[in-house]
């Protein structure tokens, strides 16, 4: 291993990552908070602000995988199409397969510049998470509880809210709701075969009642429906704490742009999708690439500049400090300051966690009554 591996892979290394993460975080959330002062007067201004701050935390994720890791990502798109990314408000579905497939989506965004604007479809849990969670509240992200009489007025409402935004931006949706494991799939295709639709190999059933609402909210806004299909060559197996070690990937991602002729059709559609999906997905195991174009989308510096920026201004002091304490001897100030890297270590795991397939949400390992709606 050459000394630039050996170092990512260092734990005192992920410790200074996350440090920077989530202190600058933080502090970015607190900013986020006084700029509820702009809503009443200037609601644009407010949500173009917070797109900026956003783009802070969010953007120090994707230098993780673009910088630290080196992850390349392939893009396979119709040369037309190509040249539409970033300048039109759109629908973008993403498959549910890997630990990293939503850094993959935001590397997506911020190769075409919407990754400060891009919005999600949301479980409510996750507002209350700080940082990445109270971000995207300030962002307008629609959130929900999994429980369609509960969730369908607020969900309208806040995509409605959608259609005045003033930045171009990418609304990315799961559309299988969870992600993808086989005990999911067994319960996924009984529900399929019970209502008479095509099995699916590679992809759980998809969720039709959220994309049919995102889809008739923001029609009038949105151009476009992106569909999008990602893998990993070589049988890979990502993952974020691979990402943190700084081992490299090889994604491959095929986007290919439509849009539902008729909004009552919308179920059927995305059936359809998804089964034309699973047969993408077979020939990419098959041949190990897609039918289209390949092109590598340019890196832009900004990710790795704004992490230099937030990793000059917070390392320093914290240097500053460990030093004067080593100087000061005191035992209990010692004894604090491994109480607070015990504290880090365990944050660090934690944080990491939510992202693993393990420890994923049970959403569709229950019975298959709650799926038997859509």
């Amino acid at each position: 291993m050459d000394i630039v591996g050996f170092l990512k892979s260092q734990f005192i290394c992920h410790l200074l990552i996350c440090y920077i993460f989530i202190v600058s975080g933080l502090i970015i959330n607190f900013i986020q908070l006084f700029t509820l002062i702009l809503w009443p007067i200037n609601k644009q201004l407010f949500r173009k602000i917070n797109c900026r701050l956003a783009y802070c935390i969010s953007s120090q994720m994707v230098m993780l995988l673009e910088w630290w890791s080196g992850t390349d990502c392939t893009l396979y798109t119709d040369p037309e199409d190509y040249h539409k990314y970033g300048k039109e408000n759109a629908i973008v579905i993403l498959n549910h397969n890997f630990e990293i497939d939503f850094l993959c989506g935001w590397n997506f965004c911020e190769r075409f510049g919407v990754l400060g604007s891009s919005k999600v479809l949301a479980k409510k849990e996750l507002s209350y998470m700080p940082i990445i969670g109270w971000m995207w509240y300030f962002l307008e992200i629609v959130f929900c509880k999994r429980k369609w009489e509960e969730d369908r007025k607020t969900v309208v409402q806040k995509l409605l809210n959608l259609r005045d935004y003033p930045e171009n931006f990418w609304f990315l949706i799961h559309c299988e709701g969870t992600r993808f494991t086989e005990q999911k799939h067994q319960i996924s295709m009984q529900v399929a075969e019970a209502k008479g639709l095509p099995k699916l190999k590679y992809h759980l059933l998809p969720r039709t009642k959220g994309f049919a609402v995102t889809v008739q909210c923001l029609r009038n806004v949105v151009s476009a429906v992106y569909d999008s299909t990602l893998n990993f060559r070589n049988n890979e197996n990502p993952t974020l704490l691979g990402v943190l070690n700084g081992k490299k990937y090889h994604a491959d991602l095929y986007v290919r742009q439509d849009v539902p002729e008729d909004e009552q059709e919308c179920s059927t559609w995305l059936h359809k999708l998804y089964q034309e999906k699973d047969a993408f997905q077979e020939e990419y195991y098959r041949t190990g690439t897609y039918p289209a174009v390949p092109t590598v989308p340019p890196r832009r510096p900004w990710t790795l500049l704004n992490w230099l920026f937030w990793a000059l201004l917070l390392l320093y002091p914290l240097f500053k400090l460990l030093i004067n304490m080593i100087n000061s001897g005191s035992s209990l100030t010692l004894a604090s300051f491994a109480f607070v890297i015990i504290i880090a270590s365990v944050g660090v795991r934690w944080m990491i966690g939510v992202t693993e397939i393990n420890k994923g949400s049970a959403y569709g390992n229950n019975d298959s009554k709650q799926q038997k709606g859509n």
